[in-house]
């Protein structure tokens, strides 16, 4: 027997919108991450990128359970002594809603050289337009 691995340019990749309104930021993020990697298709292999494209649209409406509005925090070195910045998830939120989503995904990836392909295949709005139309995007809901 032999194993199937797809070619190149047998893959086809599709293009994907999600609302972000009212989502929970994790198992978003998880549903994302199980997108941009393949993973949802029958042809998916590990040490290829057989995923799709993932448009986020509504960023700044998503929705974080528990305390974690209050208690998250995003740490960051610039790599000098007295370095460490924190920025608060409130404060992410209102200044750059999209790195909120974009860091959740990041942190859901394979940590390997795949990751930066992965992401540049997430495209996060924070208002309800994006420059995506000629893709054609089907709407995508997360399951649940």
């Amino acid at each position: 027997m032999n194993t199937y691995f797809p070619k190149a340019g047998d893959i086809q990749k599709k293009w994907y919108i999600v609302d972000a309104q009212g989502q929970i930021l994790g198992r978003l993020a998880t549903f994302l991450a199980r997108v941009l990697t393949g993973k949802t298709k029958p042809v998916y292999t590990a040490h290829e990128d057989v995923g799709d494209f993932v448009i986020v649209v509504n960023a700044e409406k998503v929705a974080v359970s528990g305390k974690k509005k209050d208690q998250k925090v995003y740490r960051h070195h610039s790599g000098y002594p007295g370095g460490l910045k924190i920025v608060e998830f409130s404060e992410m939120q209102k200044k750059a809603p999209e790195k909120v989503i974009v860091e959740a995904v990041s942190g859901m990836l394979p940590k390997n050289k795949l990751r930066q392909v992965y992401l540049k295949k997430l495209k996060v709005y924070s208002g309800t337009e994006h420059p995506h139309q000629a893709q054609q995007p089907e709407p995508l809901s997360p399951s649940r």
